[in-house]
């Protein structure tokens, strides 16, 4: 049966609307569910360990807003690790992330993990 998956309908700093649900902190979004309020061990660094969730799905491709103005930085170390584990990783302003992720949204093993702030 093929997963269900969400759209994101609109995004501005600090807000984003996932099939007609208003967040107002960062998500995760894992095939059909959104998880919010993501939070990272170092708001603006994306480790390895802030990543249980997403790698438990063993996702083939994830996707990282990395907030309005790109702020949030993902670690040289955390990159290797996602190719280690044979994920494609796509890193970009969460603006442009949302636009990927709706382009990409019917991908299998598609996660996505959003910062809607700086």
């Amino acid at each position: 049966m093929p997963q269900t998956r969400v759209k994101i309908e609109n995004y501005q700093f600090g807000c984003i609307t996932i099939d007609q649900q208003e967040y107002q902190s960062d998500v995760l979004i894992l095939g059909g569910r959104v998880q919010d309020g993501w939070w990272r061990k170092e708001g603006h660094r994306l480790h390895v360990s802030d990543l249980d969730d997403v790698l438990k799905g063993s996702p083939a491709i994830l996707i990282v807003g990395t907030g309005f103005y790109g702020r949030m930085r993902v670690p040289a170390e955390t990159q290797a690790y996602l190719r280690e584990m044979g994920i494609t990783l796509h890193i970009a302003e969460t603006g442009e992330a949302v636009h990927l992720y709706n382009d990409m949204m019917e991908t299998a093993d598609l996660v996505a993990d959003l910062h809607l702030t700086c």
